[in-house]
């Protein structure tokens, strides 16, 4: 195995610095509002006002004695990322040491600083394990506030997890390699865990065993306990599937050319529980990760194969490449049996969720439709879009099965749909749920979002379980 995944060692913001430079963040409604001296000046010099304008105002002797960046009105956790990059083509001066990031105009709220510091280290996310790359040379931010400061690096070290994660292929992102990476991500929290296979992973989570039987390296069920059992109980569960061959219903080669990224539902449910850990919410959290490789060899899983679940349904597969949702069904029914007061599940699961909303806004679903809409409202207020779909009840008679109790797939359209309520089946009406079916991958590559394994809805989640417990 060539290398873990890693939390990064250092930050590109401080807490403090001897000498710093001002940073003037302004959003482009505001930029006719700054001191006009400076205005005029930065008129001169093509800064417009618009978002992504980057001015520098010097003294007589050619010294930098401010900064000024503009952007959008809506700040995401990646409104600063382009501005490493743009300094670069401005700054002939290289011996700033470090941007005071200074807000000097209202409405930036210690939330919008968050993100905005968020932003800033985002923009230093490289991915080197296998080749040598470099990040934007980028001065130091100062962010002085303690706990924004601590906030936006636990987002910073959480995302960069889960890029990693997904990033590394399945020749060393394995199951082994996924329970491997938990129990390093969770050393020193005090957290727990738990890792059930072999034989008893047959006996007790039979769906994760059937799916994962076939790979060389064995399926595993990993399971993470953290925080006083008198706190409110939170579970997280992660679909971690390392590869998705398809099966024996291979897929086309096009479709397979991302399938190492089909265990990035473990890294969403890692990285939030790394959170949830590092900011000590208090809540009795319990992490599951059902983990395993869909190959192909002579004992494979087949279709019309019938196994009973660990909740006792008895499920006829239908379609080997419907393999994620099977594994998650023992890891929900589990999450269950300790009667939580909340139950989230991570998947890259259906493409034709998708198509229904592209590759940056996860589609989800929820058995508690106030506490849906909070989640939808605040995601588009931190610019993190999450999308509710409907939990259609008259939709279930689809996947009842003639032979068995539930049959894993119906097809195409509304398979994102008909995978939730497979999902459903599986959780007790009683324990609040919500299903999440996300891409986690960028195509082309954008400031603080490069080509590759991409975080989509974790810092709407993680601001939702903070808001929720925090207070």
């Amino acid at each position: 195995m060539t290398a873990l995944p890693k939390i990064p060692t250092s930050i590109p913001f401080v807490k403090s610095a001897k000498d710093s430079c001002p940073f003037i963040i302004a959003t482009s409604k505001q930029c006719d509002k700054l001191p006009k001296a400076d205005l005029k000046d930065l008129n001169a010099h093509g800064f417009t006002g618009k978002p992504g304008d980057v001015g520098i105002i010097r003294d007589k002797k050619g010294t930098v004695e401010k900064i000024y960046a503009c952007i959008a009105h809506d700040v995401d956790a990646y409104a600063l990322s382009h501005i490493p990059s743009e300094l670069a083509k401005h700054l002939d001066d290289k011996t700033i040491g470090a941007l005071k990031l200074t807000p000097e105009l209202k409405g930036f709220n210690d939330d919008v600083m968050e993100r905005m510091a968020l932003s800033w280290a985002l923009s230093q996310y490289v991915f080197d394990t296998y080749k040598k790359r470099t990040a934007p040379t980028c001065p130091k931010l100062v962010v002085s506030d303690a706990k924004t400061h601590e906030k936006a690096r636990t987002l910073y070290e959480s995302a960069s997890l889960l890029r990693d994660m997904v990033n590394i292929p399945a020749n060393d992102m394995t199951p082994e390699a996924v329970e491997k990476t938990v129990a390093q991500t969770i050393k020193g929290f005090g957290a727990k865990m738990t890792v059930t296979k072999g034989k008893k992973l047959e006996k007790d989570f039979p769906l994760v065993h059937m799916v994962g039987k076939a790979a060389d390296i064995p399926p595993r069920f990993i399971e993470v306990t953290w925080g006083k059992k008198s706190h409110p109980k939170v579970t997280l569960v992660g679909k971690g599937v390392t590869f998705d061959s398809g099966g024996l219903n291979i897929k086309p080669g096009g479709s397979m050319a991302l399938m190492k990224k089909d265990m990035a539902g473990s890294a969403h449910a890692l990285a939030i529980a790394y959170i949830v850990m590092a900011l000590k919410l208090p809540v009795s959290l319990q992490l599951l990760i059902p983990t395993v490789e869909n190959a192909i060899s002579g004992n494979a899983f087949r279709p019309s194969d019938i196994v009973k679940s660990r909740k006792g349904l008895t499920v006829e597969n239908t379609n080997t490449d419907a393999e994620g949702r099977l594994i998650l069904a023992d890891a929900l029914a589990f999450a269950c049996e300790r009667k939580p007061e909340l139950v989230m599940d991570f998947a890259t699961l259906t493409g034709s969720a998708r198509a229904a909303l592209g590759q940056s806004i996860p589609a989800f679903f929820a058995t508690d439709d106030k506490e849906a809409k909070s989640l939808q409202d605040y995601s588009f207020e931190v610019g993190d879009p999450v999308w509710q779909m409907p939990l259609y009840a008259p939709y279930k008679a689809l996947i009842e099965s003639p032979n068995a109790d539930i049959h894993n797939s119906v097809g195409r359209p509304g398979d994102l749909i008909y995978s939730a309520l497979f999902l459903q089946s599986f959780v007790d009406d009683e324990t609040p749920w919500m299903h999440f079916d996300m891409f986690a991958w960028e195509q082309s590559g954008k400031p603080g979002r490069p080509a590759g394994g991409s975080e989509t809805g974790l810092f709407t989640i993680a601001g939702y379980l903070l808001n929720r417990y925090g207070k």
